[in-house]
């Protein structure tokens, strides 16, 4: 079969509606634990419509940010239970090293991606960067790779959300979902090179943070600021995927009343809790092949 065949196939289109509930099952748990009052759905909400109205990828680091500002003026933070502060095996200097190399990266590969003709360069730039701004969750990143796989042609939006709905269904989704796109990227590297690249790219900004933080996690967590900045972030990130939900997820995929049905009941299997993601992505596929072929 040929790309065009498989991409109009019914069950890749399933896959696609899957993604759907999938994102939208993730904005109504993100929302209950991240946005549990009106100040912080507001924020939400305006983080949505800011997104919707002005998209590119710097519209999504610039209202992360401003969350964060607006929670560090607007809200109020819990108070922290002071704790005997837990031996980190992670020292200073170390940690320190390890957040330099993840803002040197963040902002040097950009500059070196203009200047170095090179596609394995600009698949893990584009995967990095993605991966250095996963707050509450790993959905978040869908509508950064999606603005840095999709808009310059590297993936269809067919091939991005039939993997992203395919990815759910096996452990470490996000990892999968990255590897998959540097896979079946049109532009070489490809394949298995490719995947190392996009793999690696969006994994490295994790282990560096994580690495730079702990040795000041403490002082972090005490931080009325910081707490209060956090709550702002996080609400932010409610209303980036809460845009990504509408589009490109829901505007891609959805194109008629029987699809809103089968998202509608792909969603209802998720909200239970009796089905696993991997049983509902497989049930959705085959209902939109079944419903395709009749």
């Amino acid at each position: 079969a040929t790309s065009t065949d498989l991409a109009d196939a019914g069950w890749v289109h399933g896959l696609k509606l899957v993604a759907v509930a999938i994102v939208a099952h993730a904005v109504l748990a993100m929302s209950r634990t991240l946005t549990p009052d009106w100040p912080r759905r507001l924020l939400a909400l305006a983080t949505a419509a800011t997104v919707l109205l002005w998209a590119s990828p710097i519209s999504q680091v610039g209202v992360i940010v401003a969350g964060g500002l607006v929670g560090w003026l607007v809200l109020r933070a819990p108070t922290v239970e002071a704790e005997d502060p837990a031996p980190s095996s992670v020292g200073r200097r170390l940690g320190i090293a390890a957040l330099t190399i993840f803002l040197g990266l963040l902002v040097a590969l950009p500059l070196i991606r203009l200047a170095a003709d090179s596609q394995a360069l600009a698949l893990f730039d584009t995967s990095y960067r993605a991966g250095s701004l996963v707050f509450g969750g790993g959905h978040v990143v869908l509508p950064l790779l999606h603005e840095g796989v999709v808009a310059p042609g590297w993936v269809s939006d067919d091939e991005f959300l039939s993997g992203y709905g395919a990815a759910q269904a096996v452990p470490g989704p996000l990892f999968t979902f990255a590897a998959y796109l540097g896979a079946v990227s049109s532009v070489p590297p490809n394949g298995w090179l490719g995947a190392a690249i996009a793999l690696g790219g969006i994994f490295l900004p994790s282990f560096l943070l994580i690495w730079g933080a702990l040795p000041f996690w403490e002082a972090l967590r005490s931080s009325s600021t910081f707490r209060r900045a956090l709550l702002g972030t996080n609400a932010a990130v409610v209303g980036i995927l809460l845009a990504a939900l509408y589009t490109p997820v829901a505007t891609s995929a959805i194109s008629s009343p029987l699809d809103v049905g089968i998202v509608a009941a792909a969603f209802g299997l998720l909200l239970s809790g009796r089905a696993p993601p991997v049983l509902v992505v497989v049930l959705t596929a085959i209902a939109a092949q079944l419903l395709d072929a009749s």
